[in-house]
């Protein structure tokens, strides 16, 4: 079975069983017809046949391991590990406008959702789009992210905004898309938000990004733009080491840090923190 799906204006297809996509319930607000404009096919087996490769990159955080390579035939793959354990294989084309996942066992959701996000990443770099690790949430017609390292409150201070600042949405909690249109930065809703299922297929023009760290103290300060760029760069995945990703990467956060204001917090967990944030970057009492 084929369906179709589109998140930020692209469009994409997974070829999948049935029952797989069951399970994919998640993506089921980003559904449309192909219109012929599709970046890419993602096709979904089970294996348990061991993939030839030559590593060259290894991520690792919270029990979890990507190790991206290259296979004999030239095509990019990235092997998931939970636990030292290997649960599955993303083979993608140099153009990457083909994708094979392979999974092994009863996690094979997780291996989807993270090969499917990646995909999604190597196919659109090029083209002002990317995804963020952030937390975001809408205000008043405008999207403003959180930015920052695992564990740094960035859901936190969403939820601070929830609570507290009236007409405050989430948009996604882990995994927003940003894309450039016309010199304009807008934030979309994805079918990958983390922990917290929030997968709204929604769109804002970006009003604010902030970096935050937690402090015994709330403050807040504009950020000078290298601090700002640095401050994007680390909150954006991809293979650098790729010309065209490289290259495609650094266009888009050049172009943020030259239209969005990017600001840090310091900042304690609590309301005051959120409500300082909202009245600065918003101009808004």
């Amino acid at each position: 079975m084929r369906k179709h799906y589109t998140v930020a204006g692209h469009g994409f297809i997974v070829d999948a069983e049935d029952a797989i996509f069951t399970e994919m319930k998640q993506y089921e607000p980003f559904m449309d017809e192909d219109d012929g404009t599709t970046l890419f096919t993602f096709r979904i087996h089970k294996s348990d046949t061991p993939i030839i490769y030559k590593e060259y990159h290894r991520q690792e955080e919270e029990g979890q391991s990507i190790i991206c390579g290259e296979t004999p035939e030239g095509n990019n793959i990235l092997e998931y590990q939970l636990g030292n354990k290997i649960v599955g294989w993303l083979v993608c084309s140099h153009d990457y406008k083909e994708g094979d996942v392979y999974y092994l066992g009863p996690q094979r959701l997780f291996v989807i959702n993270g090969a499917l996000m990646m995909m999604y990443t190597f196919a659109t770099s090029d083209k002002l789009t990317t995804l963020f690790h952030s937390s975001v949430v809408s205000y008043h017609s405008k999207a403003y992210m959180f930015l920052g390292k695992s564990g740094t409150g960035k859901s936190t201070h969403s939820q601070l905004w929830i609570k507290h600042i009236e007409g405050t949405e989430l948009v996604n909690d882990d995994n927003p898309v940003v894309r450039i249109i016309d010199g304009e930065a807008r934030v979309y809703g994805s079918p990958w938000s983390g922990k917290t299922p929030c997968y709204r297929n929604v769109d804002y023009p970006i009003g604010g990004i902030v970096k935050l760290k937690q402090t015994p103290h709330n403050e807040i300060r504009r950020m000078k733009p290298i601090e700002a760029y640095v401050a994007l760069a680390m909150s954006i995945s991809g293979m650098r080491w790729k010309k065209q990703m490289g290259d495609g990467l650094h266009q888009t956060e050049n172009q943020l840090t030259a239209t969005v204001p990017v600001w840090h917090l310091s900042c304690l967990p609590d309301q005051e923190a959120a409500e300082l944030c909202c009245k600065t970057i918003t101009n808004k009492d």
